[in-house]
C-alpha cells in the first residue's frame, strides 16, 4: 500500500542544509525575524525558553527537538529578564563554529544544534500548510542522533556530501513527523493518525489516476458518505475532493518538471482521460497551462 508520508517528503524535495552549534549563558536572548524556510534545533545540554509567534511559549530541555516547517518570527532566551537582540536570519549566516549568546566565559546554561534547510518544491507552501506550524518532540533519541549527523556532514567538504545531507534530512523529517501526536492541528499528520481517514489517504496516494468520488472513498473507509465527508474535512482541513485535486496537481507538477512524459501520459497518471481536460483543470488550479509550466521548469 502507498505511504503518503514518504510521498509527501519526496515531493517537498528538502535540500541545502545549514547547521551550527548554539549555546547561551547568563542573561541572553535573541529575536529572529520570520525566515519562511524550515528550521530545526535539538537541545543537547541544559534548557532555555522558546517563544514562537502564534504558539504557546515552551521551555526546551536536553533531549528536545523542534521543527518549524515555515519558521515564523521567534525568540530564544535564558531565564533572566532581557531585551532580545534582533537577528535577521537571511543576513546573519554564521559559520559552522558554535555561536555563543550571553556570557562568553564559563560553562553554558544551554547547548543545542540548530539549522535550517530549504524545500525545493514549488508546491512547498501548499504542502507545508498541511503540517503543524511548530513540532516539539521530547525524548526521541533518534532525532538527536540525526541532528548530530546532519551537523557533522554539513561541516564536511567531501564527495557525496549533498546527497548524504539530502537523505539525512528526509529521514529527519520523517522521524519528526512520525512523533507528532494524533491530536495535532488538522492536516495530513492528523489524518494519518485517524485509522479510517488514513485508509482514504492511502487510497488517494496509491492511485491518483482513479476517478475517485466521495462515496467511493467513504466505502473504502467503512463509513457513510456524510460521516466520512465531515470527518475527513475536520481532520485533514480540506474537503476530500479538494485534497485529491491538490495532490493530483502536485504530482502533475513533479512529472512536468521531470520532462520525461508526454502531456497525455501525465494527464492519465493523475486521473484525466484527455490532455485537454487536464489542461483546463491545471490552468484553473495553477494559473498557467501545463505546456508552459513544463517549458518554464525546463528553462529553470
Amino acid at each position: 500500500m502507498s505511504d503518503p508520508l514518504s510521498q509527501f517528503i519526496e515531493l517537498l524535495r528538502p535540500r541545502t542544509i545549514f547547521s551550527k552549534g548554539i549555546s547561551g549563558a547568563g542573561r541572553w536572548g535573541v529575536r529572529y525575524s520570520a525566515f519562511g524556510q524550515p528550521g530545526f534545533c535539538a537541545v543537547t545540554e541544559g534548557s532555555c525558553r522558546l517563544t514562537v509567534d502564534g504558539e504557546v511559549p515552551v521551555v526546551l530541555q536536553a533531549g528536545d527537538f523542534v521543527l518549524l516547517p515555515a519558521t515564523p518570527s521567534f525568540s530564544m532566551t535564558g531565564f533572566e529578564p532581557v531585551r532580545p537582540v534582533l537577528v535577521d536570519p537571511k543576513t546573519a549566516l554564521a559559520p559552522n563554529d558554535e555561536v555563543r549568546h550571553g556570557r562568553a566565559d564559563g560553562p553554558p546554561d544551554v547547548r543545542m544544534l540548530g539549522g535550517y534547510f530549504a524545500f525545493e518544491s514549488p508546491d512547498a507552501a501548499l504542502l507545508v500548510s498541511l503540517l503543524p506550524s511548530m513540532i516539539h518532540v521530547r525524548g526521541v533519541e533518534r532525532l538527536s542522533v540525526l541532528v548530530r549527523l546532519v551537523g557533522d556532514e554539513a561541516g564536511r567538504d567531501e564527495a557525496g556530501r549533498e546527497l548524504v545531507l539530502a537523505r539525512l534530512v528526509e529521514v529527519l523529517l520523517i522521524e519528526a513527523l512520525r512523533a507528532v501526536p494524533s491530536q495535532a492541528s488538522p492536516g495530513l499528520l492528523r489524518g494519518l493518525g485517524d485509522p479510517r481517514i488514513a485508509i482514504a489517504l492511502k487510497r488517494i496516494h496509491g492511485d491518483a489516476a482513479r476517478s475517485w468520488t466521495v462515496a467511493e472513498l467513504a466505502r473504502e473507509a467503512g463509513m457513510s458518505r456524510s460521516a466520512f465527508f465531515e470527518r475527513f474535512s475536520g481532520t485533514v482541513g480540506l474537503r476530500p475532493m479538494e485534497y485529491l485535486l491538490g495532490w493530483r496537481m502536485a504530482v502533475a507538477k513533479s512529472l512536468l518538471r521531470a520532462g520525461h512524459l508526454a502531456l497525455e501520459e501525465v494527464a492519465l497518471r493523475v486521473g484525466y482521460r484527455s490532455a485537454s481536460t487536464f489542461s483546463t483543470a491545471f490552468s484553473r488550479q495553477v494559473g498557467q497551462p501545463p505546456g508552459r509550466y513544463m517549458r518554464m521548469a525546463g528553462t529553470a
